[in-house]
């Protein structure tokens, strides 16, 4: 890319001579027709080339959106359903827990009323 032209006037630049610093740049009267012709096909396909670029771009970025939108729903379901089966299954845990917890304590008490008993046996024999 051509370096852009400053806006300075001939007095600013001391020591550069005015038409060697006018035959680096042409002034658009001398510029061919065809020349400019040519530039600006160019940069008209290079516009919609990188404007289609941007278009298929924010349309992958919209599809990912709607993809992963998809996605999060499902997954908000999934947790759903697993917290209530979490539940069901903690409230089962806990009813059976408490029942065994209640026959542990019963045979705990039973083994002690035995041992006791039997200690009681032993020294009455002795």
């Amino acid at each position: 890319m051509a370096p852009k032209r400053s806006m300075l006037n001939s007095s600013d630049m001391e020591g550069t001579d005015d038409e060697e610093y006018e035959t680096k740049r042409p002034r658009k009267s001398e510029k061919k027709p065809e020349e400019y012709r040519k530039r600006r096909d160019r940069n008209n396909v290079a516009v919609r080339k990188s404007r289609d670029k941007s278009r298929f771009k924010a349309k992958e970025t919209m599809e990912k959106v709607s993809r992963l939108r998809n996605e999060n729903e499902q997954l908000e379901q999934k947790v759903k359903i697993l917290t209530k089966e979490l539940s069901v299954l903690k409230d089962l845990f806990l009813a059976h827990a408490g029942t065994v917890a209640e026959g542990n304590c019963n045979v705990a008490s039973n083994h002690a009323v035995q041992n006791d008993h039997k200690y009681s046996m032993d020294v009455k024999q002795e």
